[in-house]
Formats: C-alpha cells, sequence, structure tokens
C-alpha cells in the first residue's frame, strides 16, 4: 500500500492575545501548513522536485524544518548535544539532496516529533531566557528572537511549499 501524507486541520493563529500565546499561535499555524501543503501527496509527489533547476521539495522541506527545529529549540536554546537528523559532514544540505532514498512516512512523523520536543524545550521558559548565540558566540539571544526566526523562516518556505504543490497538482491556496 502506497503512504499518502494525511490531511491536517490547521489552527488560525488568534488575532488579539498576550505575546507568548500570540508567537505560539503563528508558530503552530505554520507548521501545520507545510504538512496542509503535502497532505493528499504519495511518498514520490512529495520527493518531486517540481520548480526547475531547483532540487526543492515537500519532503526535503519537511526534513529541512524538522532539522532547524531541533536546531534552534533543543540544541540552541536548552543546550542538549542533538546530532542532526538528516545533514552528515559529507552532505551538509542532507535534508534537501537526500530525499531519493528518503522514507517519506518517516521523514513525516520525524518533523511531529521535534515540533513536540521543540515545544517541550520552551514549555514554561520566559520569553526573555537568554542563551548563547551559535555562530556568535559572544551575542546573547532570547527565546523570543527563536519564535519569530522560526514564523519567518516557515513563512519563507510555506511560500516555496506552494509554488511547488502548485506545480505537481495545481492545488493552490493558503
Amino acid at each position: 500500500m502506497t503512504w499518502t501524507a494525511p490531511e491536517i486541520t490547521r489552527t488560525r493563529a488568534p488575532r488579539k492575545a498576550d505575546e507568548r500565546t500570540m508567537l505560539e499561535g503563528w508558530l503552530t499555524f505554520h507548521r501545520q501548513t507545510l504538512l496542509h501543503k503535502c497532505a493528499g501527496l504519495t511518498a514520490e509527489q512529495l520527493k518531486t522536485a517540481s520548480v526547475e533547476p531547483s532540487n526543492l521539495t515537500l519532503l526535503g522541506l519537511v526534513r529541512h524544518m524538522a532539522e532547524v527545529e531541533r536546531w534552534w529549540f533543543r540544541t540552541c536554546f536548552a543546550g542538549e548535544q542533538l546530532p542532526d537528523l538528516f545533514n552528515t559532514d559529507e552532505f551538509e544540505d542532507g535534508d534537501f539532496d537526500l530525499v531519493a532514498d528518503a522514507d517519506a512516512e518517516a521523514d513525516h512523523a520525524t518533523f511531529g516529533v521535534e515540533c513536540a520536543l521543540a515545544d517541550e524545550a520552551a514549555a514554561g521558559r520566559s520569553l526573555d531566557d537568554t542563551f548563547q548565540g551559535p555562530r556568535a558566540p559572544h551575542h546573547e539571544m532570547d527565546l523570543r528572537w527563536v519564535y519569530v526566526h522560526m514564523i519567518e523562516e516557515y513563512a519563507r518556505h510555506n511560500g516555496h511549499a506552494d509554488l511547488i504543490r502548485q506545480r505537481i497538482d495545481g492545488r493552490t491556496g493558503e
């Protein structure tokens, strides 16, 4: 039986809320939007690079965002020592480049796990809690920055996902 990405019900971000609720709401909405762009497609369709000459695929975006969730929330903010999920020394962009033989169902599940673990890493922590920037260790960053960065990262990649999905089967929409 061929695996197909499941349908997803998206939760709208609040229109009026405190800062934390607003940030969490927008992050959740963007996570769900990426999965919404994948819904109903087979593993092979998710691996289809449809905007030449780019090798960007919907599965590559899911894998990349799992890496990004893990990196910013767990490795950088929470200080966990974790290996990359898909990237290696040989393939720095393995999340994007190594999709041909990837297990789409497993990678889809990994994305969900990483989002849940990211939420756990931030739970109960203040938006003002800081950590040392990974590429500029003398610069302090706070959890608020991580949320804002993740929202903009998803917004950018969800735009890519729109184009890829439209080329695969014509489906458009928010």
